[in-house]
């Protein structure tokens, strides 16, 4: 498949990017990548609310080979052939496969950090000790610096 094929593919959709990615490409709406174009294949983004629909149309998952075994990507299926041939209903399944994605967003958002640990401080005056060496460098410091009798 190739980038004007693509774009094309996705006119009732709407308007997509479609960025190279491994050996094929990506493709986004809204700043989401929502579905690859992969060895000849589409696959679209799938959770749990989508996946029914893909299995009922004998779909598979998105699997690739390493050299020791097959990896199956569950959260990506080949999307039904059927449906190059009918661009409104790619449509809606594009449409799925987004707010899919977007679900799988808002599961990975990035939990509130804990608060930072207060910064070590030196005796005199409880300031922060930035830029000091501790007790023991420093007398070994001077004893480098000092002159020989």
């Amino acid at each position: 498949m190739d980038r004007d094929f693509l774009i094309d593919l996705f006119a009732d959709f709407g308007p997509v990017t479609i960025r190279k990615m491994f050996s094929g490409f990506g493709i986004s709406a809204d700043g989401t990548n929502f579905a690859l174009a992969l060895r000849a294949g589409l696959y679209f983004r799938a959770d749990d609310q989508t996946i029914p629909q893909f299995e009922a149309e004998g779909s598979q998952p998105f699997q690739y080979q390493t050299r020791t075994k097959t990896v199956t990507v569950n959260s990506y299926w080949q999307l039904p052939a059927r449906l190059f041939d009918d661009s409104e209903e790619l449509a809606d399944w594009a449409r799925a496969a987004l707010a899919a994605a977007q679900r799988a967003a808002l599961r990975k958002r990035p939990k509130a950090r804990k608060a930072a640990k207060p910064k070590a401080t030196t005796k005199a005056a409880g300031r922060p000790a930035v830029g000091r060496k501790p007790a023991a460098k420093q007398r070994a410091a001077k004893a480098r610096k000092a002159p020989r009798r």
